[in-house]
């Protein structure tokens, strides 16, 4: 397949005099951030009226990257926007919709009888559009996009959270919403506003059981969940450029834990090394000739508390193993300590299941140093003592593993390989006995742990650790072993201990694959015929939402006041929901189920303002939008965490929900409202969230006058005829405002403004 070398080259040709414009213009100093976003802005020069996390930016990224559960959404969106063929090079990978349940063959097989119907239409949109697609089982989205179309000092958006991962090779790679994706593949500019800046400066080397994944866990510890909201999170130093490239590449992919716009590492010997291995030499040769434009300036990482609004510093060599959680990725805690939080805790130590892969933790070098354990375990005659799952992050991957015999070891010592797809990790798991939601524990390799993510039980304590720290547990099947100091009784009956495991960053023998599953699109698409069947229970056409009808929104009802943390996996769940994500009515029936509703303290169980009754979230908003009666819902802090989906903003506009009113949101998430139409608003004082009243009639006020920095005016009538009056805030620019106007951005593309 083709990693598009032609765009490579211009986006290397106009980066010197664009660095030079931009540090003319700024007049300082130049972060390796700033160095790519000012190479990718529409105006093509730099200005110091962009201020860090102030103002909204157009930038014209060169590459679009989407994962089947969201490209299907998104393409259905691209199909209305009146365009012969994509404007930049793009791709789909179909990770998301393989239920890992047997072995990769059979769950393979399953999947592709099952999805067949999606799987021919974005084959065939794709086709059509000239997208380039990856097939079911060629791997997840964020490893194929690493081993194949990442390219130092590039800028990408994907249909993912975890699109950063490709900052692991120096690429500005930003997780979006369809929405968003749509507008590049259209031909327009993307909007963002321009980041502020934390820089993490790492020192010494990493060393035994301490891998990179440490390094995230660590950071996830000190910025925590929301730490990174609006910033890039850019690592330099000499303990950054000792890691391998994929090692980076799981750094910036957990970035996403810790709501980071994205992050990313500079270009040196370990990103040219990659490169040439994965057969891609002629990038690694024109990134050498721009050497110094892919890196920070020097000046900026002598002093780079006067360049970053906020500097972390991390000795690699005094860097600990982690593990993290249950129940968020933030909760961090060396390994030393972790046994002793376990018995604090009361969290069950037997380890059930021990699962390593998925897009952050599925390289060459980690499978290699978990395999190295797993032979031990052969070796020293211990029989794991928990389930142990493997999956590979790519077909190239998989195929090469296999073929240097990691895969047979992992037999031995009793493992499942699992599809190269997203699987557990997302939900996508037919976990046996998971609905009983019995209290039990897993640890993963995995990046994110909320309750009921990976199996549905809310009761599953899973944690987040190295590949290696995981192998180790899986083989103790105890979550208080610490494998750098404690050992274990074997089969003999004999005291052995574990050594420290032992890697390659790449195989010694090159990749190999047989096939890596890449269907090139039609030179001319004008023939190809997408076919979406109007009886589909899982694809349909959308029609435009309605545009603002001019006035006021008076007379809303309160549908959930949502209490603590509301992801997107809360406001649209995965798991068997991603059956219906190409069909946005099917899918609005899970709209807001997993949020915990303030009055009652209960799931998707709201009162019911037209009956007094209480009923299921989606099927009371059902019953107001039946009768014509919008409605607002109200949320905590960092509303809309998580996974990039943009279901969880187009079924509350689906319904007839006209605005989300917060404390605070995360990015994506009230970006792909605005993208919807939706008002995005947060409380100007966060204890007015404690003003709402479950029985409340709601206006917003001021939207005539609906102006960028303008707060607005929500008056709050209870039911026993009393008021009160807040403003509340919001980060709409103009042409944001517009998309508002129109009923959806898509509305004013079709309609060619």
């Amino acid at each position: 397949m083709a990693f598009d070398i032609e765009m490579i080259k211009a986006v290397y040709e106009k980066y010197p005099s664009r660095i030079s414009a931009a540090r003319k213009a700024v007049g300082r100093p130049l972060t390796l951030t700033e160095k790519i976003l000012y190479a990718h802005l529409t105006q093509g020069e730099a200005s110091e009226a962009f201020g860090r996390g102030v103002s909204y930016v157009d930038f014209n990224p060169d590459r679009v990257a989407m994962q089947d559960a969201t490209a299907q959404m998104a393409l259905l969106q691209f199909m209305q926007a009146g365009k012969d063929k994509v404007a930049v090079p793009s791709t789909v990978h179909c990770d998301h919709l393989i239920q890992a349940e047997v072995g990769a063959t059979a769950d393979l097989n399953k999947a592709k009888d099952k999805n067949r119907e999606v799987y021919e239409f974005l084959s065939s949109v794709s086709n059509k559009y000239g997208i380039g697609f990856w097939k079911p089982g060629a791997g997840i989205i964020h490893q194929v996009v690493l081993e194949n179309y990442a390219f130092p000092g590039g800028m990408m958006i994907g249909t993912d959270s975890h699109t950063p991962n490709a900052g692991g090779l120096g690429m500005i790679a930003i997780g979006v919403g369809g929405a968003d994706a749509c507008d590049v593949m259209a031909g327009l500019p993307w909007e963002l506003k321009f980041p502020k800046l934390i820089g993490v400066k790492l020192t010494g080397k990493l060393s035994g059981w301490t891998s990179a994944k440490d390094v995230i866990l660590k950071v996830a510890g000190i910025l925590t969940v929301k730490g990174g909201t609006g910033a890039v999170v850019e690592y330099f130093g000499e303990g950054a450029r000792s890691l391998s490239a994929t090692g980076k590449g799981t750094i910036c992919n957990m970035g996403a834990e810790i709501g980071a716009t994205t992050s990313i590492f500079g270009y040196d010997e370990k990103s040219e090394a990659y490169l040439r291995g994965t057969e891609r030499g002629d990038i690694a040769d024109m990134a050498n000739t721009i050497k110094e434009h892919l890196n920070g300036d020097a000046e900026v990482y002598a002093n780079p508390e006067k360049y970053f609004d906020q500097v972390i510093e991390i000795n690699l060599s005094e860097l600990e193993p982690h593990v993290n959680g249950p129940f968020t990725p933030d909760l961090a805690w060396p390994l030393s300590k972790f046994a002793a939080a376990v018995k604090e805790n009361g969290w069950p130590a037997k380890l059930d299941v021990g699962l390593i892969g998925s897009c952050t933790n599925s390289s060459y070098e980690d499978i290699s140093r978990a395999a190295s354990l797993a032979q031990q375990a052969v070796d020293k005659k211990l029989i794991a003592k928990s389930e142990y799952t493997i999956t590979p992050g790519s077909e190239q991957v998989r195929f090469t593993v296999e073929r240097d015999g990691f895969l047979d070891v992992f037999g031995k010592m009793g493992g499942v390989v699992l599809a190269n797809a997203c699987g557990p990790c997302i939900g996508q798991w037919a976990r046996h006995g998971a609905d009983k939601q019995e209290k039990n524990s897993i640890i993963t390799s995995f990046n994110r742990n909320f309750a009921k993510r990976a199996d549905g039980n809310p009761n599953t304590h899973a944690f987040v650790a190295s590949p290696e720290v995981v192998t180790a547990l899986a083989i103790a099947g105890d979550l208080t072993f610490n494998p750098m100091t404690d050992t274990l009784t074997n089969e003999d009956g004999q005291q052995v201990k574990l050594d420290e495991p032992k890697g390659l960053e790449l195989p010694t023998k090159g990749f190999a694959v047989e096939d890596a599953g890449y269907q090139a699109p039609a030179q001319d698409g004008s023939k190809v015929q997408v076919i979406v069947d109007p009886q589909s229970e899982r694809l349909q056409l959308l029609e435009p939402f309605k545009a603002w009808e001019g006035t006021d929104l008076k007379g809303l009802k309160l549908l959930i006041k949502a209490k603590g943390k509301c992801t997107t996996d809360h406001i649209s769940m995965a798991g068997p929901w991603l059956r219906y994500r190409g069909h946005l009515d099917n899918i609005s029936n899970n709209m807001l189920i997993g949020a915990v509703n303030a009055y009652n303290e209960e799931t998707n169980k709201v009162k019911n303002q037209l009956t007094g009754e209480y009923g299921e979230v989606p099927a009371v908003q059902r019953q107001y939008k039946l009768q014509g009666i919008g409605s607002i819902v109200v949320g905590d802090e960092n509303y809309g965490e998580g996974s990039s989906r943009e279901h969880a903003a187009m079924e509350p506009r689906f319904l007839g929900v006209r605005a989300i009113l917060v404390k605070s949101f995360a990015r994506i998430h009230e970006t792909n409202l605005k993208k919807q139409g939706m008002l995005a608003l947060t409380f100007a004082n966060p204890a007015d969230y404690d003003l709402i009243q479950e029985d409340d009639s709601i206006d917003i006020l001021g939207l005539t006058e609906f102006a960028p920095g303008k707060p607005l005016t929500v008056v709050l009538n209870h039911a026993d005829g009393s008021r009160n009056e807040i403003k509340v805030n919001h980060t709409y620019n103009e042409g944001q405002i517009e998309w508002f106007k129109a009923g959806s951005a898509l509305n004013l593309i079709k309609a060619g403004i």
